[in-house]
């Protein structure tokens, strides 16, 4: 397949779309179209005119018009509005025979290119109207995520001149896009919206992720597909790995899948040593660690050879941190074998054990080199294991993507009895929400990662009161949600019928909305010593509605301790 003669620019506002479509186009004998330009020569009004009199409807309709009129032109760079790719017939428009590049920055960056502007011309941008300006960045970024991250290729902008970043794109288009193109299957992938299945990112040799984690300090794929497991072995010798690896293994999963896993690495050529731990979240200590270390050392392990973590979440934290530490840093690959390990502790590199006062005390921020998912290996997984993997997924839908949230209303039971085309449909899509929050937010700098633990705030202090025995970790973030959607209700900011929604949907999948005979004494003194407090403080994440995430830092302790109350007690 020939190199698409169109290159389609998206972003957020701010990413420096209009000046870098103007570069590339220079650079390859182009013209150059902003579709908010075109937009406002057919009104004949600014666009600040066109929201005040017809809203947001009436300019989202003349960005479809434009849209479809300059991409049926050839030979040209076209910088899209912020908000055009939301649009799923928008998306098809787009898809069709371009190459789609995401021009990525953080919050901050943003609003300090656009200040200027908006002191000029505060009206300039009605989408970002207010006061708060970069809370409300962040809020749009947080909502448009999943849709930027269904672009053929990233390029974060922070710290770049514009010239850089339209060398980087211009590289990119002629090394990458052909090969990315050429991917079965990928015009339907792109045109679906995301609840369609993930899409693959064309870092070569993994055109064929279902998406790439790109962190600061790393970028990795991500593998989600049924039956991927014999593909192991290929994988690892893909991401440059090769020698020994060292398959530290849940002990139950290793009965059932460790052969297969074994198997697949041998018959890529790696030496193979196995350390099996026992199951169960009291196996996530610094005591099993450093027995770990011991056989390291005996093993004579070496920087470069690869810790391969066969296993639910407790083994991805636990190998993830003895990767994190031995020799300063070995190579890590995880193999998640738990739903809740497939979209959530596999990917974004937190790893950790848990101190005997609170979970995941003692970790870092360690990435991995590859991960890989296969979705089959769920039917082997206890009911109970697999039911609170869902809330997980329920959290990604709730924060960042009302249409995730729909496609689990509409096949829950299809989902539930691992229904292939359904399970792999939803996991790709919420392991995808995941990687866009990561590749934004590696350690929670920006606050964009920290909408991540919703409802984990009272779901951590319900473990560690309950010892990690009482209740499995999403059961325990499925009570959380049900309490920080109480404390949403009654300080205002979410209306009972949002929260009824969620709790329904929790219900549905099996997951309980309460924690009867947890100490609460106990849950609350564990919720004060949270990693995610700041200052003493807290940081509650609240929901103001479906994809609509807030942080708070104001919420009254009587008013936690009221919840909490409510969600141990032995009665309704």
């Amino acid at each position: 397949m020939n190199r698409p003669q169109r290159i389609i620019l998206t972003g957020f506002s701010g990413t420096g779309k209009t000046v870098v479509a103007r570069l590339v186009a220079a650079r390859l004998g182009w013209q150059a179209v902003d579709t908010d330009d075109v937009i406002v020569q057919r009104a004949g009004k600014p666009i600040p005119d066109i929201f005040a009199q017809g809203g947001e409807q009436a300019f989202r309709r003349l960005e479809r018009d434009v849209l479809v009129e300059v991409c049926r032109q050839a030979e040209v760079v076209v910088g899209v509005g912020g908000g055009a790719n939301i649009s799923s017939e928008n998306r098809r428009i787009m898809a069709d025979g371009a190459f789609i590049v995401c021009l990525e920055a953080r919050p901050e960056t943003i609003l300090q290119r656009l200040r200027r502007q908006l002191e000029r011309e505060p009206d300039a941008r009605p989408m970002l109207a207010g006061a708060d300006a970069l809370g409300r960045i962040r809020e749009l970024k947080a909502q448009r995520a999943p849709f930027y991250a269904l672009a053929d290729y990233t390029v974060h902008t922070d710290g770049l001149s514009p010239e850089q970043v339209a060398s980087e794109v211009v590289r990119a288009w002629e090394e990458l896009s052909s090969a990315a193109l050429a991917a079965e299957g990928r015009l339907a992938a792109l045109t679906a919206d995301p609840a369609a299945g993930a899409v693959a990112a064309p870092d070569r040799p993994f055109g064929d992720a279902t998406c790439v984690v790109r962190a600061a300090s790393a970028s990795y794929p991500v593998f989600v597909a049924w039956g991927a497991l014999p593909d192991l072995g290929r994988r690892l010798a893909q991401a440059g790995l090769s020698d020994r690896a060292f398959l530290i293994a849940d002990a139950n999963v290793h009965a059932r899948w460790g052969p297969a896993a074994e198997q697949a690495l041998r018959s890529a050529g790696f030496g193979v040593a196995v350390y099996p731990v026992p199951a169960g979240e009291a196996s996530k200590s610094l005591e099993t660690a450093a027995a770990i270390y011991d056989w390291l050392v005996s093993q004579r392990a070496e920087r470069g050879e690869a810790i391969v973590a066969l296993g639910g979440g407790m083994v991805c934290d636990l190998a993830g941190f003895v990767a994190a530490t031995f020799t300063r840093g070995l190579p890590l690959v995880h193999v998640p074998t738990s739903l809740l390990a497939m979209v959530d502790a596999s990917v974004g590199g937190k790893v950790a054990v848990d101190h005997p006062q609170a979970k995941n005390l003692i970790g870092a921020f360690y990435q991995p080199r590859l991960v890989l998912a296969d979705v089959s290996l769920l039917q082997t997984l206890p009911p109970r294991e697999l039911t609170s993997g869902w809330a997980e997924v329920i959290k990604h839908a709730l924060i960042m993507d009302e249409e995730l949230l729909c496609l689990l209303e509409d096949n829950a039971e299809a989902a539930q009895r691992l229904d292939p085309n359904v399970a792999e449909r939803v996991i790709a899509r919420s392991v995808a929400l995941k990687a866009a929050v990561v590749s934004e937010d590696e350690r929670e700098e920006t606050g964009r990662r920290t909408i991540l633990n919703y409802g984990h705030t009272i779901g951590h202090g319900l473990e560690t009161a309950a010892d990690y025995a009482g209740l499995l970790h999403g059961e325990a973030v499925a009570v959380g949600m049900s309490g920080a959607a109480r404390i949403a209700v009654r300080l205002g900011i979410l209306s009972p019928a949002v929260a009824e929604r969620q709790d329904a949907l929790l219900a549905r999948f099996g997951l309980p909305l309460r924690a009867p005979g947890v100490d609460a004494r106990k849950a609350l003194s564990a919720m004060a010593l949270d990693k995610k407090a700041q200052g003493g403080a807290v940081r509650w994440v609240l929901l103001e509605d479906i994809g609509r995430p807030v942080i708070r830092r104001d919420v009254p302790p009587p008013l936690i301790e009221e919840v909490v109350s409510e969600l141990t007690a032995a009665h309704p």
